[in-house]
């Protein structure tokens, strides 16, 4: 009666053990998947993506859609060329799978810690997948070999579009497919906002097409949609304007009977004004022709909150003050 006890004491402990070696392995089996890549483990974890402008913001919300948690850090109304990064935006770049940013030294003073950072993780500027014959001079005063705003031609927007879609395909190919969906899609809307723009502003009669604003954003735009752009200031806001730019500018709009000049959302109103009321002392009346998003897009949840809505919103100001 001992020995058969014995054994059946034997059989139930290797049963216990053969029990708990199954739960280990279901358990540790998660914690090796959660440290795979998503391409190669097929769970479902977002991609935490952190970006610089709002317009970069929306390409990789358009094109990540569901698979992809998008941290903007420079919000509505923010000047891009003027911006520092907070201790915690740089607590935001450090959590993040991937980086992406405009390039071209638009963020001239987080530059230094973007390059940083691409030591350690994937840092992409959208706007390398634009060609540089065609991209505009810059202020070399400042370090600017190129014009950044390459968001003014739709065109070339698309281009980011293509780099944030193939970085996403190199970084998570298991859902490769979904992100070229979504380029797809969005690509093809894109292609129907340049056509929306080009018959839009043709309709202003040439010698009224002008568009006179506080800082020389306006450059691409301009070529793309044949239309002649004077800035107060610079490329940059970074740039110092003066009384003789002031005059040079109230001259132009007094001696072309310009009837209306801009706004910007992340420049002061007080440049440009000084020039409607120069033009107004020497008899020209001007008239302030409504406020563009240049540099920063409108309140997240509106219209010009998205890069589409916003452009629309360029478009049809101009020619409503123009026309």
């Amino acid at each position: 009666m001992g020995k058969m006890k014995r054994v059946l004491i034997t059989i139930f402990t290797l049963i216990i053990a053969i029990a708990a070696a199954g739960c280990a392995q279901q358990t540790q089996a998660p914690n090796q998947a959660s440290e795979q890549n998503p391409a190669e483990s097929g769970n479902t974890k977002k991609l935490a993506i952190t970006t610089t402008i709002g317009m970069v913001t929306d390409i990789v919300e358009q094109v990540g859609g569901e698979h992809v948690e998008v941290t903007g850090l420079m919000k509505a109304g923010v000047d891009p060329h003027l911006y520092k990064a907070s201790q915690g935006d740089i607590k935001k770049l450090d959590e993040a799978d991937l980086i992406f940013y405009n390039g071209l030294f638009l963020e001239g003073k987080m530059q230094e810690i973007l390059e940083k950072i691409s030591k350690e993780k994937p840092v992409v500027a959208v706007s390398k997948g634009v060609d540089k014959s065609v991209l505009l001079a810059g202020d070399a005063s400042l370090g600017e070999e190129f014009d950044p705003h390459i968001w003014f031609d739709v065109t070339l927007w698309m281009k980011a579009v293509e780099v944030v879609r193939d970085t996403l395909v190199e970084q998570d190919a298991a859902r490769a497919d979904d992100y070229k969906k979504n380029a797809e899609t969005y690509l093809k809307k894109l292609e129907e906002l340049h056509t929306y723009a080009k018959e839009q502003l043709a309709s202003i009669p040439k010698s009224q097409r002008v568009l006179v604003t506080a800082h020389d954003a306006f450059g691409y735009f301009g070529r793309a949609y044949e239309v002649d752009v004077k800035g107060l200031q610079g490329l940059s806001t970074a740039s110092e304007y003066g009384s003789k730019d002031v005059s040079e500018l109230r001259d132009f709009l007094v001696d072309n009977k310009i009837k209306a000049v801009f706004v910007e959302s992340s420049v002061p109103k007080r440049s440009i004004e000084a020039v409607v009321q120069g033009a107004k002392e020497k008899g020209h009346e001007v008239s302030i022709g409504g406020e563009l998003f240049s540099d920063a897009m409108g309140e997240p949840g509106t219209e010009e909150g998205t890069y589409i809505g916003m452009v629309r919103h360029n478009v049809d100001t101009i020619v409503k003050a123009l026309k």
